[in-house]
């Protein structure tokens, strides 16, 4: 009797993924293991406080991006960075130009940098990239609803390799975005 090889699907997979595909500037695979993660879900955890936490600790640069920013608490810490010298710049969705109660008129009225993407139907990256070194991501939407309403998730990663990929994606959104100008 024969016997044949049958390896499990995991490994099928692995295999396929890490040798048959390489990676691009998209498909970054980067090793985060011993990074310390923290992790916020609402309804329940204060998932807005969590950020506002992070950028009270930036010392040299934020990189924003937001598909919708109406948090007043975030963008107030965010003021509060850029006056004690944090470079901020903020990349926005296109509809944040006509969003009711967006906070892109507290940005550009306090000197921050803010890009809009109109590259893509939508752009939905919800993204904070500080000091190079963490990254806050997840499906929480800088706003009051993602706090108050929604069931939503939050990573906050402490590693400059991650930090890095989603900077340099940052980039990428930016060289195709415009700066906002206001309505007159």
């Amino acid at each position: 009797m024969k016997r044949q090889l049958c390896l499990p699907p995991v490994i099928i997979l692995l295999f396929f993924a890490f040798f048959v595909c390489p990676p691009s500037v998209y498909g970054q695979r980067i090793l985060v293991a011993g990074a310390p993660i923290r992790l916020c879900f609402t309804p329940g955890g204060d998932c807005t406080n969590e950020i506002v936490a992070e950028i009270g600790k930036a010392r040299s640069e934020i990189l924003l991006q937001a598909y919708s920013f109406t948090s007043k608490p975030i963008v107030t810490a965010l003021v509060e960075a850029h006056k004690r010298g944090v470079k901020v710049l903020a990349i926005l969705d296109k509809s944040q130009r006509s969003e009711r109660y967006t906070t892109i008129g507290v940005l550009i009225d306090e000197g921050i940098p803010t890009y809009i993407d109109a590259f893509h139907a939508i752009a939905h990256n919800k993204i904070m990239v500080i000091d190079r070194s963490t990254t806050i991501t997840g499906s929480f939407n800088f706003t009051k609803a993602a706090q108050e309403r929604n069931a939503e998730n939050l990573l906050i990663v402490q590693s400059k390799e991650l930090a890095g990929a989603y900077a340099a994606n940052w980039q990428i959104h930016k060289d195709h975005s415009v700066m906002y100008q206001a309505r007159q």
